[in-house]
C-alpha cells in the first residue's frame, strides 16, 4: 500500500512496483486517515508512508497502524532527511526509511528487506542519525516555543500562547540555542527545520 498525497507520484510508484512481478500495489491513500482505513481493509504486507500528509501526519498514521497490527511493516518514503524526524519515524515503528530521490532499484530492495523482516536504512539516512548521536534532544516545550518563534511570535506572544512567563520563554530559547549550537533565534529555527524538529 502507498500513502502519499501526490497523485502523480503515486502513479509513478505504481508503475515501478508493477515492474517487479513479486510485488502488487493493493491500495493507495492520499491522507493518513484514509491510510488507516485502507490498512484495516487490505492488510498489506508492506506500507509505504510519506511523512508530510494533510490531516493525520505520517508519523501519527504509522502509530495508528501499528496499534492495529504490532507486526505491520512500514517503510517511510519521503524527501525528509532531518535526524530528529527520522528518529521519530523509527520510534513510531517504521522498519525502513527510503528517500524519494533514490534509485528505484534501491527502493525495491528496501521493500523486499522489510518484507523479509529486516530493518532497512540507506547509508545517507544512517549518516544523518549518527552525526547527531549523543546530542541533547529538545523537550516538547522547547519545540513548542521554537514552532511559535518560526511563525513570527515574539517572546511576549509566545508566553501568552503557552500560558508561561516571558522569563520562562527566554530560558527555553537560551537552552534550545545551546542544544542546537545556534548563534541566535533565527539560526535555531533554521537548524530545527533542517533536523526535523519542526516543519513549516
Amino acid at each position: 500500500m502507498c500513502v502519499d498525497d501526490h497523485p502523480i507520484f503515486r502513479q509513478g510508484l505504481a508503475a515501478v512496483l508493477a515492474s517487479d512481478p513479486s510485488l502488487e500495489l493493493v491500495a493507495e491513500a492520499e491522507t493518513g486517515e484514509l491510510g488507516v482505513a485502507r490498512f484495516r481493509e487490505f492488510l498489506p504486507d508492506v506500507t509505504l508512508m510519506d511523512l508530510r500528509l494533510p490531516g493525520l501526519s505520517g508519523i501519527e498514521t504509522i502509530v495508528a497502524i501499528r496499534q492495529m497490527d504490532a507486526n505491520a511493516r512500514v517503510v517511510v518514503l519521503t524527501t525528509e532527511t532531518g535526524d530528529a524526524l527520522i528518529e521519530r519515524a523509527l520510534a513510531a515503528g517504521a522498519r525502513g526509511y527510503a528517500l524519494k530521490g533514490m534509485a528505484w532499484v534501491d527502493l525495491l530492495a528496501i521493500i523486499h528487506a522489510v518484507h523479509a523482516g529486516r530493518i532497512a536504512i540507506p547509508g545517507l539516512v544512517a549518516t544523518q542519525i549518527t552525526e547527531h548521536l549523543g546530542d541533547k534532544s529538545l523537550s516538547t516545550r522547547e519545540i513548542e516555543v521554537l514552532r511559535l518563534i518560526a511563525n513570527g511570535h515574539r517572546n511576549k506572544s509566545v508566553a501568552k500562547e503557552l500560558s508561561i512567563s516571558e522569563d520562562t520563554v527566554k530560558m527555553h530559547v537560551k537552552n534550545t540555542m545551546a542544544k542546537l549550537n545556534a548563534n541566535d533565534r533565527t539560526h535555531a529555527v533554521t537548524i530545527a527545520i533542517q533536523r526535523g524538529f519542526i516543519s513549516v
